[in-house]
């Protein structure tokens, strides 16, 4: 049996991989449960050099993907949440998702809706911005801790920026001084902690990840958002149109359309959420009052006008530049152009 036309399923979970190698007729030629150990990996796959291999996107498939595509195999990682025959099966259990994913991938690997995996490198650069998010989350959610329970009782912290609340530890009703006080200290060491990560995503963008100056060249783009879009989609020709960027993002309507029949209905909310938060923040900052005469901002304020100013019609703005931006910020990626950012009024003129 030639093992390029073998297609194996993985089913991957903490302690064991569940396998199932489907033959060239379609049948079920083994069946197997290995530890999830790297030395056990890559000595069951050992035989199976050439083979295409089915595993869904986890924890564990970013080290376990290159690890296999080391060893000669031709992975596809399927997205869990676009693999309705697993995930709404009302017999789910390791062994058969194992066999479902080496079946839909030896007849069509596109209906796993495949995605791509980032580097080792990549990843660990990542990693930073992910505990730097961690970490803002955590403060936020101390800050709120605080005021919640101080309002309880009847006192009130007087308003400022997440980076000064520790220092108005005083404002704490004396009742709650023993239980919120400890809390006070430890918003100050997230405050240095979020810090030293600025500084080091500021570093990276200036020395290691320069390809991040084509983004910040839009008004309300940081090194924040400039880093983190170009590590998430890493490789820019992944996209045959910088159009599909912002649905890789989420940012564009979901579909629901039958007959004469199609819905109305929100974004998709897809990819990557820290991206798809940090583009409508920049939107919101392109929107504003702050936010200089561009044509993103343009072409915000039109739809709120045409929308009639209403909130609903700002919320679809924000998402609109958002996508826009995205869009933009990949344009520019792929082409080096710098920002001109009233072109399309110059050229309208």
């Amino acid at each position: 049996m030639s093992n390029s036309n073998v297609t194996i399923g993985m089913d991957v979970s903490d302690k064991y991989v569940h396998l199932a190698v489907i033959d060239d007729s379609g049948e079920v030629a083994r069946r197997d449960r290995i530890p999830n150990r790297e030395p056990a990996i890559r000595k069951w796959f050992a035989p199976y050099r050439g083979a295409r291999v089915a595993m869904e996107v986890g924890p564990h498939s970013p080290w376990m993907s290159r690890l296999l595509s080391g060893v000669g195999m031709n992975v596809i990682l399927g997205n869990p949440s676009e693999i309705k025959l697993i995930s709404g099966s009302h017999r789910k259990n390791d062994p058969i998702d194992a066999e479902k994913l080496g079946r839909l991938a030896r007849v069509d690997p596109k209906l796993l809706k495949p995605v791509h995996h980032r580097s080792e490198a990549t990843q660990a650069t990542l990693s930073i911005l992910r505990a730097r998010d961690a970490a803002v989350r955590a403060r936020t959610l101390l800050i709120n801790a605080v005021r919640g329970q101080t309002k309880a009782v009847g006192g009130r912290i007087r308003s400022c920026k997440s980076e000064a609340f520790h220092k108005y530890a005083d404002d704490v009703p004396e009742v709650l001084r023993v239980a919120l006080v400890p809390l006070f200290r430890s918003i100050g060491e997230l405050n240095e902690l979020i810090v030293d990560y600025d500084r080091r995503i500021s570093g990276l963008c200036d020395e290691v990840y320069t390809t991040t100056a084509l983004f910040r060249q839009i008004w309300g783009v940081g090194d924040l958002t400039a880093l983190l879009f170009l590590l998430t989609i890493e490789v820019p020709q992944r996209f045959s149109s910088s159009r599909r960027v912002g649905a890789y993002f989420g940012l564009t309507p979901k579909q629901d359309q039958s007959g004469e029949v199609d819905k109305d209905l929100g974004i998709t909310k897809a990819g990557d959420v820290h991206v798809r938060r940090l583009l409508v923040q920049c939107a919101h900052r392109i929107l504003s009052e702050l936010g200089p005469d561009s044509d993103l901002r343009r072409f915000g304020l039109r739809l709120i006008e045409h929308g009639g100013a209403t909130k609903k019609a700002k919320r679809r703005a924000v998402i609109a530049v958002a996508r826009k931006l995205a869009v933009l910020m990949h344009r520019l990626w792929i082409t080096g152009e710098e920002y001109v950012p009233l072109r399309n009024a110059s050229k309208a003129a």
